[in-house]
């Protein structure tokens, strides 16, 4: 069940926010969401999105109360986040006060499914930063995990990541934790590579391995201690390992395995083919013309 509520006006926009409740399963509210003008039903889909989500993988389902905003303009959400936040971004999620904050309606260009995509990656955030307290979370896990339970790497992850790698090799998952990309495509790039190693831990172990390794560190509150424990691997150790299996699995002889590439690059190569063979006909056709005799030669005009 979703209630609007009247509040008083904040001095971050001058505007008055209205407040939705989002009341879950056992009747706890786990999402408030807050919202400007017209953007209700922005809103409150949103918070209906949400509470529909199941429990996320591999997380022991603690309790989660987060606030969802819904800022009227990129320059409340810029405000909202302390900084500006890249035009291809879909949502944010500040962990350090359990917020979510996504784009009005009027400027969020994507489709529903895409929207729901964004909820569930941003809320894996939340829950992934609930789950582990105050720990730090290394920057190519939080958004590794977030993307992979967000469900992207099922639709068509794998293929993106084999046309990212056949024209260049994975960075090192150091560099996708200092500099994270604010252009949209090595963005992406570095989402699939940081997704490629969960899914690679998920399929060395299944979703058991991946719930161990998490519950382990939490309790023992190291990340590299939890991957030795359940993994038998230290970080570098794990880098070296990925990196074979990415290389093996997504790279550029991948991309010829999937019949979508290989019948796009085959037609490329018989419309050049063609081209090529055009060209050459053209080239003898006119070599054959200027060994030809004139219609009109000299030797039969008057001199």
């Amino acid at each position: 069940m979703i209630t609007p509520v009247v509040v008083a006006a904040q001095q971050d926009t001058g505007s008055a926010w209205r407040y939705l409740e989002g009341a879950g399963a056992s009747g706890a509210i786990r999402v408030t969401a807050r919202y400007q003008g017209s953007d209700s039903l922005r809103a409150a889909r949103a918070v209906a999105t949400l509470e529909a989500m199941g429990p996320l993988p591999a997380l022991s389902g603690t309790d989660l109360h987060a606030t969802l905003t819904v800022a009227p303009n990129r320059e409340v959400m810029d405000s909202l986040v302390g900084g500006r936040v890249p035009e291809w971004a879909g949502a944010v999620a500040l962990s350090e006060r359990m917020e979510m904050i996504v784009p009005s309606g009027r400027f969020w260009p994507g489709s529903r499914v895409e929207e729901v995509r964004v909820l569930r990656h941003e809320w894996a955030h939340l829950a992934l930063a609930s789950e582990m307290g105050r720990l730090r979370i290394p920057r190519w896990f939080n958004e590794g995990y977030a993307e992979w339970a967000a469900g992207s790497w099922r639709e068509d992850g794998g293929l993106k990541l084999s046309l990212a790698l056949a024209f260049g090799g994975a960075p090192p998952l150091d560099s996708i934790a200092l500099s994270w990309p604010r252009d949209p495509v090595p963005a992406e790039v570095a989402y699939l590579l940081s997704a490629s190693v969960v899914h690679y831990l998920v399929e060395s172990s299944g979703i058991a391995g991946l719930e161990a390794f998490i519950a382990a560190w939490k309790q023992g509150g190291s990340f590299d201690g939890a991957l030795r424990e359940v993994y038998g691997a230290t970080p570098g150790q794990l880098e070296t390992a990925w990196r074979r299996w990415v290389g093996r699995r997504y790279g550029w002889l991948a991309v010829l395995s999937h019949s979508a590439v290989f019948w796009t690059v085959l037609a490329a190569a018989l419309s050049a083919m063609f081209l090529v063979r055009r060209r050459y006909r053209r080239e003898q056709m006119a070599r054959l013309r200027a060994g030809e005799p004139p219609d009109d030669p000299d030797f039969w005009s008057d001199a």
